[in-house]
């Protein structure tokens, strides 16, 4: 279709990039028809390649919140890199000449298999960046903690399905990298659980909305064993109030900045005058009953307070029954004034979503 075409039609099916995570992809096909997708194509691991005449619900829709990162395709190049002469060359110039106009804040690139032990991508990814930063005037951002969340960014994902760049703001993108999220190694020696995995990329993705709480901000974390979360918490200088009937890993024992309560979180009761900067919940369970405990105990955050949930979902295999639930916490919780303002699949969640509350 050409560009004159789809200007004289404004409902005519526009190309999207979507991002389903895997664990999810049961319920792909029920989310692409809630987009409106008159077609779709896989490419790579997660993510879908679509036309939509209804853009809007790739961020208001029911679907939208098992899309862990989306981007409209204003430039596509269906190629296998690996075997084009000159490709990186080629790329590069045609991204200067199709996006330099726009003034993108950044450029950032991709890959669609991120997690693959093949090298050749991510290198390829790195080389075509720093070629494309070599014709570009200088850019504001940088790095992607350097870019302002609601500017253009100009994204590009590389694989052995080809070329896919647009430019979108990260917060509407929901993700500050190319693809989403930057993929945090949970196989480290000296890491707890996979819980730490999830906090560290929870409080990377948070810079979408608010600046990073200060060193020595307060969290009191409810179901904190082995302490994955809490180590990764005490890593970045805050200081963690952590409750679990069951005990936390060794390696905790006497970190400076760290109070552990071992007692059923039901019964943990602050001392009056406490006040806390932010609220982790990661408990297991049913949702309702961790999320009483959190409404519970979020009136001793201060004004601003910051609260961090995993709505864990017994299974994601429609659409329906996650909802349901997701309607019902997000109801809970406003009734006891408690704002949700951002929602995710973050790369270590499974059948799960992060909520993301203030107190109002």
């Amino acid at each position: 279709m050409t560009d004159s075409a789809t200007a004289a039609s404004p409902t005519a099916p526009r190309p999207w990039l979507v991002r389903i995570p895997e664990i999810l992809e049961g319920i792909a096909p029920a989310a692409l028809q809630q987009l409106g997708a008159v077609s779709s194509t896989r490419l790579g691991q997660d993510y879908y390649l679509i036309k939509t005449a209804t853009p809007e619900a790739i961020r208001h829709s029911h679907a939208a919140k098992f899309l862990r990162w989306n981007l409209p395709m204003d430039h596509t190049w269906p190629c296998n890199p690996q075997k084009m002469d000159g490709f990186i060359e080629k790329a590069a110039q045609t991204l200067l000449k199709k996006f330099g106009p726009r003034s993108p804040q950044g450029i950032f690139i991709g890959t669609l298999q991120p997690t693959s032990p093949d090298k050749y991508y991510k290198s390829l990814a790195s080389n075509l960046r720093g070629r494309v930063l070599q014709l570009f005037p200088k850019l504001p951002a940088a790095t992607v903690e350097e870019q302002d969340p609601a500017a253009e960014t100009l994204f590009c994902l590389v694989g052995k399905e080809g070329l896919f760049c647009g430019m979108q703001s990260p917060r509407a993108s929901n993700g500050l990298y190319a693809g989403g999220s930057k993929y945090i190694d949970q196989d480290s020696p000296d890491t707890i659980s996979r819980a730490g995995a999830k906090i560290a990329e929870a409080l990377h993705y948070l810079l979408l909305y608010r600046p990073p709480l200060q060193e020595g901000s307060h969290w009191i974390e409810l179901g904190a064993c082995p302490g994955g979360m809490t180590s990764e918490l005490l890593a970045r200088h805050q200081r963690v109030t952590a409750i679990d009937r069951a005990p936390l890993d060794k390696r905790l024992d006497g970190r400076s900045g760290l109070k552990f309560f071992l007692e059923d979180v039901a019964a943990f009761q602050p001392r009056a005058g406490t006040t806390y900067d932010a609220l982790l919940c990661d408990m297991n369970g049913p949702p309702e009953e961790s999320i009483e405990q959190v409404i519970r105990l979020s009136r001793f955050l201060k004004p601003g307070g910051l609260v961090v949930f995993t709505l864990k979902v017994p299974r994601i295999d429609s659409l329906d029954e996650p909802n349901e639930l997701f309607r019902l916490i997000v109801s809970m919780s406003k009734a006891a004034g408690l704002h949700l303002f951002a929602q995710t699949h973050l790369t270590y969640n499974r059948h799960e979503l992060t909520l993301f509350f203030e107190t109002v």
